[in-house]
């Protein structure tokens, strides 16, 4: 490993040891502390110390070894240190959080659902861009696909839900399942802003009767590039240009605003688009590979103990 590799695993490191304190934060500061139940093996954990007075951290920690140890047998050595680390961490931090967090920091229930799942789902997302996982009903998910082809996303809300809806059975009410339904909602949309929030971009098609006006005033005020697209409208028949660009949704105004300028009644249309390459936006990065690499892989056909080839199989005829 060369000096420069070494200063970025160090890097990536300390990264998601910092996202796993937000996390320990979220779980053993307001959500574990509220006698909220919320998703994942830190959710089920949280029913057994409410249930029982077991502390988070450890049965965390030791039912998803158990779950590491069992993927391990059935599909084989798929996980790598940072999964472990951060399972280990992450019990550590909602441990020490439970020895001197005694009582929420929020008195409000719905309050400490909020801010803890967006703490969380913060977490995931960072750990997502760092390769990191802190293993829970990811295993199971591994587990599940690896016999029935059903999408690892769907197995894990599946368990989410029903880990969540299981609390009934000892508070006995629906208001405590709402808030743990509204960590779920939280961390999910949090984790989904860390990933692409800041980066998310929009395309925009602009009509004018002035396109070469308008592309020189947007030009003049953004650095961005501008395709200009030969067309024709149905009803008129006339031929005209159209505007095409890219820009980040923060600068989206700034377009708006330059075309106003030339021409009031310019018909502009804007779309989200999600993961855009190339100068001026993303660099594309080959996926980390994670314990659920690879589960969409085509799957070995075999015939009189041959291998078929994909290419070979009739699919119409289902051979």
């Amino acid at each position: 490993m060369t000096k420069t590799e070494f200063v970025s695993e160090l890097r990536s490191y300390v990264v998601i040891t910092l996202a796993l304190m937000l996390s320990g934060i979220g779980w053993g500061c307001f959500v574990i502390p509220s006698d909220i139940v919320g998703g994942g093996l830190m959710g089920l954990s949280t029913l057994i110390y409410i249930s029982t007075g077991l502390p988070v951290g450890p049965v965390n920690f030791v039912s998803n070894m158990l779950l590491i140890l069992i993927a391990m047998k059935i599909i084989g050595k798929g996980f790598g240190f940072k999964t472990i680390y951060s399972l280990a961490v992450l019990s550590f931090f909602v441990s020490v959080c439970q020895v001197y967090i005694k009582e929420p920091l929020i008195t409000d229930r719905f309050m400490a659902s909020v801010i803890g799942g967006i703490a969380i789902g913060g977490s995931i997302g960072i750990l997502l861009t760092q390769g990191g996982s802190t293993g829970g009903t990811e295993i199971i998910a591994m587990l599940v696909n690896k016999y029935h082809d059903i999408m690892p996303g769907r197995i894990m809300m599946l368990c989410d839900l029903v880990i969540i809806g299981s609390s009934f059975f000892y508070f006995h009410n629906i208001e405590s399942i709402t808030y743990g339904y509204v960590v779920m909602i939280c961390m999910s949309l949090s984790a989904d802003y860390m990933l692409t929030g800041a980066k998310q971009s929009v395309q925009i098609f602009i009509i004018s009767r002035f396109p070469g006006k308008v592309a020189d005033n947007i030009s003049s005020k953004l650095l961005r590039g501008i395709s200009i697209l030969d067309g024709k409208g149905y009803y008129s028949g006339e031929k005209r240009e159209f505007l095409m660009m890219i820009v980040r949704k923060a600068e989206m105004h700034l377009v708006l605003k330059a075309v106003k300028e030339i021409d009031k009644d310019a018909f502009v249309s804007v779309g989200s688009v999600f993961g855009v390459y190339g100068q001026g936006f993303d660099t594309y990065k080959p996926p980390v590979k994670t314990p659920l690499s690879g589960m969409s892989q085509t799957k070995v056909v075999r015939v009189n103990g041959k291998i078929i080839p994909p290419e070979n199989i009739n699919i119409e005829s289902g051979k």
